[in-house]
């Protein structure tokens, strides 16, 4: 499976980013997956952000994430987006894509283990 993400930078705090996520390969098809993303700070485990299912009509999303960030897929192209609104310095982190070999999302879902392919992450670091 070949991945790309992209989207990440460096941003002011209150500022946006859009994270996206293509992942590609013989066989692989991230259109019949439900996917997720990660975030792993410095010195920290990763942890949970947000999952979507196959076809988009079911999120899960983090506590921590309260109504700032959005998970959306656009299946023609294989891709899943991650737009992260009002960021705070405490959002500082790699964030990864994964997907699952699941179509759908359960409590499951927001655990590590539900994924089985993962995306290089991409860093996007918060200044105060």
């Amino acid at each position: 499976v070949q991945w790309v993400e992209a989207g990440g930078g460096l941003v002011q705090d209150g500022g946006s980013l859009r994270l996206s996520c293509v992942a590609s390969g013989r066989g692989f098809s991230s259109s019949s997956r439900a996917m997720g993303w990660f975030r792993q700070a410095l010195g920290k485990e990763r942890e949970f952000v947000a999952a979507m299912n196959y076809s988009g009509r079911d999120t899960y999303y983090a506590d921590f994430v309260k109504g700032r960030f959005t998970i959306s897929r656009d299946n023609a192209k294989n891709t899943v987006y991650l737009q992260v609104n009002s960021l705070k310095p405490e959002d500082t982190a790699v964030y990864y894509c994964a997907a699952t070999n699941r179509i759908g999302l359960s409590d499951y879902s927001r655990t590590e283990r539900a994924y089985d392919y993962w995306g290089q992450g991409t860093q996007v670091t918060v200044s105060t």
